[in-house]
């Protein structure tokens, strides 16, 4: 059996995926936090589990201050409708993360993940788990965007390029422009490296949008899309830009 914890604050969202869990003979659910305050004293007090689903905005802060407070010795899957946290989500623990509503096929494929992790005897010293975190990393597949008083999420394979301007990052897609919460630098960490590539201080750019490639007298690439005409690659990157291409 998989020891489980959920932390969630919101008693209908807790007793939904509660719910969903039961679906999943494989899983025990062995205790539901609702607070950072509670969380640091259960974990202080209890043997961790193997497998915990956590919100990240709970009444009292958020859950990352459990885990600095108490470093945990389980595996972590964020559940969140607030995506700009994701980034950090991904240095604390966390295999995979769900953003609500909770979709039945999207928290199936999150236990397959963790279950993937763990070796036949269904043990992992906990030493072991930033390596097998770093080993098969996560990578952001969609972006929370916000319009006014509306939110939208924006899958990374829709997106052209995110791009820098005015201390701001923005994603573009076919329809328009959206600004970001994340950094450039932020985003080059959790991307997909084989789809999206850093070219200079202010573009990270998809390759499946690349229209043009230009090498003379400078790399430059054309991208649908684009927020300009065209996007220089820096010399220090024009070797790595190369050999990305036909990775």
């Amino acid at each position: 059996m998989i020891k489980t914890v959920i932390i969630e604050d919101e008693k209908p969202a807790s007793r939904k995926l509660e719910r969903m869990l039961n679906n999943f003979s494989e899983i025990e659910l062995v205790a539901k936090i609702e607070s950072v305050e509670e969380g640091v004293e259960w974990f202080t007090e209890n043997e961790h589990p193997q497998l915990i689903f956590s919100d990240i905005v709970l009444g009292d802060g958020l859950s990352f201050d459990i885990f600095e407070k108490v470093p945990t010795k389980g595996f972590i899957i964020y559940t969140t409708a607030f995506d700009q946290y994701t980034l950090k989500a991904f240095k604390l623990n966390s295999i995979d993360y769900l953003l609500k509503p909770i979709m039945e096929d999207d928290l199936s494929g999150a236990i397959e993940k963790f279950k993937s992790f763990i070796p036949a005897e269904n043990t992992v010293g906990s030493q072991d788990i930033k390596q097998l975190i770093k080993k098969e990393k996560s990578t952001l597949s969609r972006v929370l965007v916000k319009i006014g008083y509306n939110l939208k999420i924006v899958q990374t394979e829709e997106i052209s390029c995110f791009f820098s301007e005015n201390k701001i990052v923005y994603l573009q897609t076919e329809e328009r422009t959206y600004p970001s919460d994340f950094t450039l630098d932020e985003l080059e960490d959790v991307l997909d490296g084989k789809k999206f590539f850093r070219v200079n201080r202010q573009f990270i750019i998809n390759s499946d949008y690349i229209k043009n490639i230009h090498t003379s007298p400078y790399y430059k690439v054309d991208l649908e899309f684009q927020p300009q005409e065209e996007i220089t690659i820096s010399r220090d990157r024009v070797k790595d830009f190369k050999e990305w291409l036909v990775s």
